[in-house]
């Protein structure tokens, strides 16, 4: 099982998460590329912990949207979209390649995640991004959203990702962040939610169903309040659990 972080969110004098503390739990890191959140300096800065720890690193992309965190949704142009996709993967692909990396595989952040989901123009134009810069990249996203039936339609590798953070819907949606239930914090939860998605590949929705969650990847959110306290607990369980941790790109 792979264990991805939203990384790399701080912008200029702000700091948001523990960026190095996580760096030492995952296997992947999905790092902001300035859109949303994170600045050249910060992308250098994690690309280079990263590619030292041997961890993959992953392009974040997002909406120009630094004020809202890319949390607002924004009614893109499909052209403009693909191309501001592509400007993120080529400016964050230059800071690995500083430290003999690259990046491994695309993850769109908030509010652009939620459209590709269901937005077929949205989805479509981040497809078509992925091809034109690297069709060997995978797209991690979630499992039956429109954006993962039309990354595999064009060709391209699908891995599934499931929230150990945050709360699902019994349609297997996630919970909106304004509304109750959208945050798991307590760490022995969210250790507890990981090791079902690993070894059951199923989650416990807000209402009490249990649902099918069949994922390759788990995330967890560097901003959520506990992050490397859950994270340190997330991977503790997960390996007493016989569950094995290596980036899907290995």
């Amino acid at each position: 099982m792979d264990l991805n972080a939203d990384l790399g969110e701080g912008f200029g004098i702000w700091r948001l998460g523990d960026d190095e503390a996580l760096l030492g739990l995952v296997t992947s890191a999905n790092v902001a590329c300035g859109f949303h959140g994170g600045d050249p300096t910060t992308m250098r800065r994690v690309c280079e912990e990263a590619a030292r720890r041997g961890v993959a690193v992953g392009a974040q992309v997002g909406y120009r949207d630094l004020a809202g965190f890319g949390r607002r949704h924004i009614a893109y142009d499909f052209a403009e979209l693909r191309d501001e996709v592509l400007y993120q993967l080529g400016a964050l692909d230059a800071f690995c390649r500083l430290f003999r990396t690259r990046v491994r595989y695309l993850k769109p952040h908030g509010a652009l995640y939620h459209a590709a989901a269901h937005d077929e123009s949205q989805a479509a134009a981040l497809v078509a991004a992925v091809n034109e810069y690297d069709d060997q990249l995978p797209v991690l996203c979630s499992p039956g959203s429109t954006l993962a039936q039309l990354a595999v339609g064009a060709g391209l590798r699908v891995v599934a990702e499931g929230f150990a953070d945050r709360g699902y819907l019994p349609n297997g949606m996630l919970v909106p962040r304004n509304a109750a239930g959208a945050l798991v914090t307590d760490p022995e939860q969210v250790a507890e939610r990981a090791v079902r998605m690993a070894t059951d590949r199923t989650v416990v929705a807000v209402d009490g169903r249990v649902i099918p969650c069949p994922v390759e990847s788990i995330c967890l959110h560097g901003d959520t309040p506990g992050a490397v306290a859950s994270a340190e607990m997330v991977r503790a369980a997960l390996i007493d659990a016989g569950v094995a941790l290596s980036p899907f790109t290995a």
